[in-house]
Order: structure tokens, then C-alpha cells, then sequence
């Protein structure tokens, strides 16, 4: 149960700090996403990194990995909302 809490807290501060570095008027915004787009920015980076070679097959991304995967994962966002392809949250 604690790694759960663990991986929750650090892929909120992760996806605060992806807000921080890649500002936009569409940025998923509330605990719950940015939460998510910490984690989805973790296990981009566990799998990229295991997909190199840099991490083994049970090592996971560290903290500064899982937020330069949550700015990989939020400019996939812009990127998705500029094509029209998902709502823009900031035009409602």
C-alpha cells in the first residue's frame, strides 16, 4: 500500500512540475490528471529507459525521468489538442 501512495505522490509533484516547465491555456488541470500525467510521464520513462538498456527489467524511472516523461506526455497533449483531436479544457 505505501508504494501505491509513494508512486501517487511522486507523480503529482512530477506532473506540477511538467505544468510549470510547458505552460499553456489547454494544460490538463485538477489533482486527479495531473496526477495521471505524472505516472503516464513515469512509465513512459521506465519504458523508454528499459527499452535502451539504461534501467534493468525491475528498476523503474527516478524522479527527474518521470518529469521530463510528463513533458513528453504533455506536449503529446498539445500536441493532440491543436490537431482537434481531444477537446481543448480551456474552451469550455
Amino acid at each position: 500500500m505505501g508504494g501505491i501512495i509513494w508512486v501517487i505522490i511522486v507523480g503529482f509533484i512530477a506532473g506540477i512540475i511538467a505544468r510549470w516547465l510547458a505552460p499553456g491555456p489547454n494544460n490538463p488541470s485538477g489533482f486527479i490528471l495531473t496526477t495521471i500525467l505524472g505516472i503516464a510521464g513515469a512509465f513512459l520513462a521506465t519504458f523508454l529507459g528499459q527499452a535502451i538498456g539504461h534501467y534493468s527489467p525491475d528498476q523503474g524511472a527516478g524522479f527527474i525521468m518521470a518529469t521530463i516523461g510528463a513533458v513528453v506526455v504533455l506536449f503529446i497533449w498539445h500536441r493532440l489538442v491543436a490537431a482537434r483531436v481531444i477537446p481543448d479544457p480551456g474552451n469550455r
